[in-house]
């Protein structure tokens, strides 16, 4: 997907925001709890996602190579019956480029790929996950909500990541532990009519572990 830039005027302590993919290594660095690629899709792409019947767009969940993430996806959009067109093209191209950045990232032989439609309050509550890194993209509907707690109560200060911004973030089973009271949940929105696309992406060493 070829993507213009976009500006995130404020971002919680302890996340990091990457103008380039490669500067999302600063996630590995040691106090990072998070990092957000500070980017949106080229003009064409969210009208596009955004005008699809949700009954249409792909969904689907599966632990795979990150090479063979673009034939997984192009699979789910052909059984959804995700209008072909080069948008499609864009959204299957770029989840594989965030697999592969991902994968790389965090030294993982597979991804569990999970690409859900949201129409709930899924994950409404601030949480940390039980997982080493993941990666989020919202590609249609309001992005992952965020927010630095220092008496465990939900925080007082909340921030949103943008449409097709990819945001990493370290989990309970990190190895390397960040400053703890980074939390994140799921935007509510039952009710609203609106539907999400998002993406999760998690680092997979043994597929015998997954559930």
């Amino acid at each position: 997907m070829t993507l213009a830039r976009t500006v995130i005027r404020n971002a919680a302590v302890g996340v990091a925001v990457a103008d380039k993919p490669q500067n999302l290594r600063a996630f590995l660095q040691p106090g990072c709890a998070a990092a957000i690629w500070r980017r949106q899709p080229k003009p064409a792409f969210q009208p596009w996602i955004d005008a699809i019947d949700p009954m249409r767009l792909p969904q689907g969940r599966i632990v795979l190579r990150p090479e063979a993430v673009p034939s997984a996806i192009h699979a789910l959009c052909e059984s959804a019956q995700t209008p072909d067109c080069a948008e499609r093209d864009d959204l299957i191209s770029d989840i594989g480029v965030l697999a592969k950045i991902f994968a790389d990232l965090v030294s993982a032989p597979l991804v569990q790929v999970r690409l859900q439609v949201v129409t709930t309050n899924a994950c409404r509550r601030f949480h940390i996950d039980a997982i080493a890194a993941r990666l989020i993209c919202t590609y249609r509907g309001p992005g992952t909500q965020y927010g630095v707690s220092t008496d465990g109560q939900d925080p007082k200060r909340v921030f949103s990541v943008a449409k097709g911004a990819p945001i990493l973030m370290r989990g309970t089973l990190s190895p390397t532990q960040p400053a703890p009271g980074l939390l994140h949940r799921s935007p509510p929105i039952e009710g609203t009519g609106e539907a999400r696309l998002v993406l999760v992406l998690d680092a997979v060493n043994d597929p015998e572990e997954e559930a």
